[in-house]
């Protein structure tokens, strides 16, 4: 049975997790339905830099971005789209998941080894930005989290203290985005089937 205290603690890290979900910060606004994926430098697992398009030119693709390996609904998410993975690349789409993590969290994410799908850092922000769902958590915030053994800084390798909002960006093969979705709650994840519809639809030839 799970304690008082146990629950209490849950409780008072959600709350905090919900009052870091601000307004995005960036000047952009999020792309639609119909738009081309912006452009955006990543990092692999390895450090390498790469170029988001090149990762997606001719490839039907699902991006998605969650806020680290220390979160359990992210890593929850990810698990989840572990299941539709077969499937996806059955039919030719690809699955790349993107946060703020430097590479070497990457490879520590909880249940890495069975996803069956490439992680991409994203520390300094560069494609939150680009996609128009990075928020900033504000300083009290991020030393209340540190009490919750969540280090924002040792996470990233960074000191800027942005986040992405949870979000999923299906696209074809053209860079085309046919799915747009983003929620500034947390707790609030795309369900895998919705994903799954999605992508497979966006790996039709074109009519």
């Amino acid at each position: 049975m799970t304690s008082i205290s146990s629950m209490t603690r849950r409780m008072a890290l959600a709350a905090l997790l919900i009052a870091a979900a601000t307004s995005p910060t960036s000047a952009k606004g999020v792309p639609k339905n119909g738009d081309a994926i912006p452009e955006a430098t990543l990092r692999d697992e390895e450090g390498r830099e790469v170029s988001l398009r090149s990762l997606v030119d001719g490839k039907p693709t699902v991006l998605v971005f969650y806020r680290g390996g220390w979160c359990p609904f992210c890593t929850q998410h990810l698990k989840e789209l572990a299941g539709i993975v077969k499937p996806l690349e059955d039919a030719g789409v690809q699955v790349l998941a993107i946060s703020m993590d430097r590479p070497e969290k990457l490879v520590a994410t909880p249940g890495r080894d069975a996803l069956g799908y490439r992680l991409f850092s994203d520390s300094d922000a560069a494609s939150a930005k680009a996609f128009g769902i990075d928020f900033i958590v504000d300083d009290a915030t991020v030393e209340k989290y540190k009490g919750y053994g969540i280090d924002l800084d040792g996470a990233s390798g960074r000191d800027h203290h942005i986040l992405p909002h949870p979000a999923v960006f299906v696209c074809d093969a053209t860079g085309t985005l046919r799915l747009v979705e983003v929620n500034p709650d947390y707790k609030v994840r795309v369900p895998a089937a919705t994903i799954l519809k999605a992508a497979l639809d966006a790996a039709k030839p074109a009519s």
